[in-house]
């Protein structure tokens, strides 16, 4: 477990192996896609520019390899496209090796977008608890005020009640 502690807010215990499995599958995923239309069963013999779909993980990979949250929340947005097109490949790709590597690519897509949920949630939590936390903060602040008018409107009535006896 890593703690992370961002400024004026509480520490955060975050799971390295969610990290790390996230990572992992995200590199196991951007290699596929670059093998996949490459080499391994491209659509056209020779392969196709159909590999540049890999390239939307790549602007992820240094945000997930450091554990930054904002990456993985999106990336884990973005890895869903990737689901998407596996099980459309599944469903859809003539017999052959294309259907395992779709296999591949939904199990990879899951393990990411699930590791990078799960890793996320405890720094969600904490956020909305500050949130909460602050929201009480004003709303005390303010019955502060208002019981404070209060006290000065009752030390007037007292004074005028002294005046009158």
């Amino acid at each position: 477990m890593s703690e992370i502690n961002h400024s004026s807010q509480s520490p955060v215990t975050l799971n390295v192996a969610l990290q790390r499995s996230a990572t992992l599958s995200l590199f196991g995923l951007f290699f596929l896609c670059l093998l996949w239309e490459i080499w391994l069963a491209p659509l056209k013999p020779g392969g196709t520019l159909l590999f540049l779909k890999a390239l939307p993980l790549a602007f992820a990979m240094r945000g997930v390899l450091r554990g930054s949250l904002y990456t993985i929340q999106w990336a884990s947005m973005l890895v869903l496209l990737y689901l998407m097109e596996g099980v459309v490949r599944v469903m859809s790709d003539p017999p052959g090796p294309s259907i395992m590597l779709a296999w591949i690519e939904i199990v990879l897509a899951t393990i990411f977008f699930f590791s990078s949920i799960f890793y996320v949630r405890p720094a969600k939590r904490v956020a909305k608890a500050l949130q909460k936390a602050e929201k009480l903060n004003q709303q005390t602040e303010k019955l502060n005020q208002q019981t404070e008018k209060l006290n000065q409107q009752a030390e007037k009535l007292n004074q005028k009640t002294e005046n009158l006896n």
